[in-house]
């Protein structure tokens, strides 16, 4: 863990203790004790989301080995898993995966290429869906608080202009310059394993040249985030907040904006705390409720993490099969 992850989450870390002390930290304690049978339909819909988003990247693997909708959401199962729990920055869990389908014989190019993509189409389905969520907002009459809906629109225009040049430079031949200099740089620092990238950017191009397997991709994406507006509401069940679909549909748009937003924190911890606190805000839900609604979710990471991050250690560790899929480790 370099230096600058440790600092970023050790002030994530104050801020969601600070937090937590200074909104009535017994009530929140009570809340989550009374989640009940509402905690299982959170873990229930989050397991969903994670086969939704699993089988959004599975277009993208242009490869006759690729695994099947088991092997895609356990790839993806692992992580979800090392994002949220390891003292990482988030961008880490995608090399985490990639390297687990390269382990297992899947053309190291393929991979490269389908993850970056697929991050392309996530990106963008979470605009979409950022926006449809501001949409709705604005439909709403008792929702208050300009201040934050005026951050929430710039933060979304920001978003969609990251993931316009994002794609844009995959699009102009960012990964010419990605196969010539990273196995370079990586032999410099000792890296043998990374070997020979030829033939990255072709196959780049190659995808985006297929707009049928960009859309699938993209709609298995939103279709996950849209699983992800039920679990919200069930956790707001869970903790006593009256709301519909609707108020469901906004937080979760712009919560995972504001997550999105923390990626160089490890889990966005504090990041997440602080920003729902202040989208709960504009339906009048209180900062303690706000916070145990953050904190469902963080018990759902610890409950659904702690054995996805045993299974990446364990799929390193033996030659066993990936859910459902011929493919073997060679260790």
């Amino acid at each position: 863990m370099i230096w600058s992850t440790a600092v970023s989450l050790i002030v994530g870390l104050a801020i969601a203790v600070a937090l937590i002390a200074t909104n009535d930290p017994a009530e929140i304690l009570r809340l989550l004790l009374e989640t009940g049978w509402w905690m299982l339909a959170v873990l229930l819909l989050n397991i969903a989301q994670i086969f939704a988003s699993g089988l959004g990247w599975g277009p993208l693997i242009d490869d006759p080995r690729r695994p099947g909708p088991f092997g895609l959401a356990f790839l993806r199962w692992v992580r979800v898993s090392t994002n949220a729990l390891l003292p990482i920055v988030q961008a880490m869990g995608e090399l985490i995966r990639a390297q687990i389908l390269v382990r297992y014989g899947v053309s190291k190019v393929r991979v490269i290429a389908s993850l970056a993509i697929d991050l392309g189409t996530e990106m963008a389905s979470q605009i979409v869906f950022s926006l449809l969520g501001l949409a709705v907002l604005l439909t709403i009459p008792h929702a208050t608080g300009s201040d934050t809906l005026t951050w929430a629109v710039v933060g979304t225009a920001l978003g969609a202009g990251i993931t316009g040049v994002f794609i844009a430079a995959q699009r102009w031949g960012l990964f010419k310059v990605v196969e010539t200099m990273l196995p370079k740089l990586a032999a410099r620092a000792g890296w043998t394993s990374l070997g020979e990238l030829s033939g990255l950017n072709e196959t780049v191009q190659q995808l985006y040249r297929q707009p049928r397997r960009l859309w699938h991709s993209g709609l298995w994406h939103f279709a996950s985030w849209l699983i992800g507006v039920a679990e919200t509401w069930a956790a707001m069940q869970a903790v006593g907040i009256e709301a519909g679909l609707a108020e469901a549909l906004v937080i979760e748009s712009l919560g995972q904006a504001v997550r999105s937003a923390g990626f160089f924190i490890p889990g966005a911890l504090g990041v997440q705390e602080g920003g729902y606190v202040l989208i709960c805000a504009l339906f009048g839900i209180p900062p303690d409720r706000a916070i145990a609604l953050v904190l469902i979710r963080r018990i759902r990471d610890i409950i659904l993490g702690v054995p996805g991050v045993v299974a990446w250690r364990w799929s390193v560790g033996t030659s066993a099969a990936l859910p459902d899929s011929r493919l073997r480790s060679p260790s």
